[in-house]
């Protein structure tokens, strides 16, 4: 194939073998996913001492667990004897200690090292050392956040900074109380696309009048190709007609917490790099997670979070949820339809990006900066 000379305001893309290489999707896990702060789950998943949850973070499977003191502690969920996976379900609930399956080397909740075979006739062995390997591990937005760095970066610059340099500061997302806010539904999407395919779909809109005819009616900027974060502090507005981010325009529920006037009856769709989109509206937040499996293979986890009320009350939220449901699977059917032609000759030079898209040209940039 020849290279075409760029026409005045495209962008060029990443070329089509960054999105099938199997040997750069393991350098993005061991310096974008592993090095970086990962959100892992909902903190309320884990109510009581002794629930956990395993998590894929990069190449390591991480067990994140609520302890005895009421805290969240997270480890590499790998035993320390032999090597072997020390809780191999996803999700579950100890009484008081995690043994290992295959030699019987137990710990606390907090990792210690408190029994194992012959065990007392090592009286030296420390017991802390010969714990399960900690992860350094954040709360914030009602989600605990995971690092597998030695020396992790700024939470502060890299997760909050994220939602501060889209919204103009953290005051608006602290309006809508999302930590204090209650799941209402939980839908899990298997992607066989590339996870950088879907942050590119999700932070452009301008497929949206493609493939979105109802986030375009109640959205209707959308169907001119706006980006949902084409400028700090934008929030797409409901059309006249519509009364709520429901799948036929109707009615939600009350305002959130202290959402004010100024973001009433407005979408704000936030990226925080690796791995969280968060889609803020009057009623519910809608916040998804993607875990990077394969280069091939993208599992996301998408949240819709109502006022404690809402939840409590049994409230029908299936308007709300279809809505965003089918754009999710709208999106998600498009990267798929992408993922096989990233391997063409045709897409080995890469493609373009529209001057509306430049923002995506950004967040190639971010990746070969990570990357190299």
């Amino acid at each position: 194939m020849t290279s075409l000379d760029q026409p005045t305001g495209l962008i060029p893309t990443l070329p089509g073998h960054t999105y099938t290489d199997p040997g750069m999707f393991e350098s993005e896990q061991e310096r974008i996913f592993e090095s970086m702060w990962f959100c892992a789950l909902r903190t309320a998943e884990l109510a009581a001492p002794g629930d956990f949850r395993t998590v894929q973070v990069g190449r390591e499977s991480v067990l994140v667990s609520r302890g005895r003191d009421g805290a969240l502690n997270a480890f590499l969920n790998v035993c320390r004897h032999r090597g072997a996976r020390l809780c191999t379900a996803e999700t579950g609930s100890v009484k008081r200690s995690f043994q290992c399956p295959y030699h019987a080397w137990t710990y606390g909740l907090d990792g210690k090292l408190v029994a194992a075979p012959n065990l007392a006739s090592m009286p030296d062995l420390d017991r802390t050392a010969y714990g399960l390997n900690r992860v350094h591990l954040r709360e914030w937005l009602g989600y605990a956040w995971v690092c597998l760095a030695a020396e992790p970066p700024s939470f502060e610059d890299t997760v909050v900074g994220a939602v501060a340099d889209r919204l103009g500061g953290t005051e608006v997302i602290e309006g809508y109380e999302v930590g204090d806010l209650e799941i209402g539904r939980r839908i899990t999407y298997d992607v066989h696309a590339n996870w950088k395919l879907i942050i590119e779909n999700f932070m452009e809109c301008y497929h949206c009048a493609t493939i979105h005819p109802e986030l375009t009616e109640v959205l209707p900027e959308f169907a001119d190709g706006y980006a949902a974060q084409y400028y700090v502090g934008h929030g797409a507005e409901f059309g006249e007609e519509v009364a709520g981010f429901t799948v036929d325009g109707s009615a939600g529920f009350d305002k959130l917490g202290n959402v004010g006037e100024a973001h009433d009856r407005r979408y704000y769709a936030i990226t925080v790099r690796p791995q969280v989109f968060v889609n803020l509206v009057p009623d519910h937040v809608i916040f998804h997670r993607m875990y990077p499996l394969a280069v091939d293979r993208t599992v996301v986890e998408c949240d819709w979070l109502y006022s404690k009320d809402v939840v409590a009350s049994g409230k029908d939220v299936s308007h709300s949820v279809e809505l965003f449901h089918r754009v999710n699977q709208q999106d998600f059917e498009a990267c798929e339809r992408c993922q096989p032609a990233m391997s063409s000759r045709a897409y080995a030079e890469g493609g373009v990006l529209m001057p509306s898209e430049h923002h995506i040209g950004e967040f190639h940039d971010w990746v070969r900066k990570m990357l190299s």
